[in-house]
């Protein structure tokens, strides 16, 4: 099985939910790109990186700082999962999403799925289609088989 690690741009970016719906995933917590020179802060020892963000603007400039500090400390993001709050992705946010696409390994937007918000174990509630659809291209970017629901 996979190892997968889980790492957030920002609080409440969505890492507790997308490391219950990926392989073997470890749960991170956000990402603090406070340069220690000689010294990483992440270490994910050649397992895929999953760095989770929201759709938000403010979110997008915090996904552009997680990845420079992962790439100074000679980490790749595998995927460049978008989460949504459930309200509509601004342009601006699309647009810094869209300079970084070349940065990572693949982006994904994952749809909001409310029943995720009322449960304890994500991996209790079936997926819609399309957020089906989004955690097996994630799955997909990992080198993972998609899970079937």
């Amino acid at each position: 099985m996979l190892d997968v690690v889980v790492v957030g741009a920002h609080g409440g970016a969505g890492t507790s939910t997308l490391a219950a719906l990926l392989p073997a995933a470890w749960d991170m917590d956000p990402i603090k790109p406070v340069p220690v020179p000689g010294r990483r802060s992440l270490c994910a020892n050649g397992r895929p990186i999953v760095l989770a963000v929201r759709n938000t603007a403010a979110a997008a400039k915090n996904a552009t700082a997680a990845i420079a500090a992962l790439r100074a400390w000679d980490q790749q993001v595998a995927a460049l999962a978008i989460v949504s709050d459930g309200g509509p992705e601004t342009r601006d946010a699309t647009a810094r999403f869209a300079l970084l696409a070349p940065r990572v390994g693949g982006v994904v937007r994952i749809p909001y799925v409310r029943a995720l918000r009322l449960v304890d174990d994500p991996r209790q509630v079936a997926l819609p289609g399309k957020a089906q659809q989004a955690v097996n291209e994630l799955r997909g970017l990992l080198g993972a088989p998609p899970a079937g629901r």
